[in-house]
């Protein structure tokens, strides 16, 4: 006969598997697709990619010691709420005092606390679960190694900045006086990702398709049918008839980061690593 203690202990663990599925299907489907996954490219670096391990490192540091790695829900509420990104924080449009559940007895406030401006920037270094951050990590670990290394190590740092910044501009843009808590770095890497397509389009890059499939394709295919896909998930967004079909993806970041980085990387390469980089038939 099971004792109280552990009928509680298997309903706590069963619902903690949920969450981790739900969040896990959450992720793939942020990224574009619910079965196609980016596990590496050809294209070698030249020298270790220090700044990408940095940005890797500092996400990870942020979901640990400041969201306590997701496994105190009201630590997690708490930095989502006070160091995410709300938009109309932002711009003041929403009403103070209106609140966004966040979960079981947990809201998130509207306020007008000094740090709400530069939440566009602390955001990019929170995550909402484990799926999240890993995926987040995984396409930028993909991309952006090979964009450091065609920029150098500073210029890399402030172009994934900058993407980030535009991808918040574009979600505000979207949804101005929206209440609801924005975190994730998939605005800066989506302008990773819009950098890759124009220096290296024509990169292979190998996919994992669950559960066993590996194969490999040009690094054009894989980003122009991930921006296509947030464009069209992103569309809804745009009207007042149905916001809700988002399921709460910041689409728009996504699209705004990709645009950033496609107009900014000519300004941001340095055009003799590019050339020492280059790969006959391969760009």
């Amino acid at each position: 006969m099971r004792t109280a203690n552990s009928e509680r202990f298997c309903s706590l663990f069963a619902a903690r598997v949920r969450y981790l599925l739900l969040a896990f299907d959450r992720a793939i489907k942020e990224k574009g697709g619910k079965n196609l996954i980016p596990i590496s490219d050809d294209h070698r670096t030249m020298r270790p990619p220090v700044m990408t391990y940095a940005i890797i490192a500092a996400n990870i540091a942020s979901w640990v010691l400041i969201q306590g790695a997701g496994m105190n829900e009201p630590t997690l509420a708490a930095s989502v709420c006070n160091y995410g990104m709300v938009p109309g924080e932002i711009t003041r449009m929403a009403e103070i005092g209106t609140g966004v559940p966040l979960g079981d007895g947990m809201a998130c406030v509207i306020d007008s606390e000094a740090v709400n401006t530069v939440t566009p920037l602390t955001s990019m270094f929170l995550h909402g679960s484990w799926a999240h951050l890993i995926f987040n990590l995984l396409y930028f670990w993909v991309f952006g190694n090979n964009i450091e290394d065609s920029m150098g190590r500073i210029r890399f740092l402030a172009f994934y900045l900058i993407c980030g910044l535009v991808a918040a501009a574009a979600h505000i843009m979207v949804g101005p006086a929206s209440p609801i808590p924005t975190v994730g770095a998939s605005g800066a890497i989506s302008g990773i990702m819009g950098a890759y397509l124009i220096l290296y389009p024509r990169i292979h890059v190998r996919m994992f398709f669950p559960p066993l499939f590996l194969f490999r394709v040009r690094a054009w295919v894989v980003l122009l049918l991930w921006i296509g896909g947030q464009l069209l998930s992103g569309l809804p967004e745009l009207t007042t008839m149905r916001p809700e079909v988002s399921s709460g993806v910041a689409f728009w970041a996504h699209i705004g980061g990709f645009v950033a980085g496609l107009v900014l990387v000519k300004f941001f390469e340095k055009p003799s690593l590019v050339a020492a980089r280059a790969v006959p038939g391969e760009r």
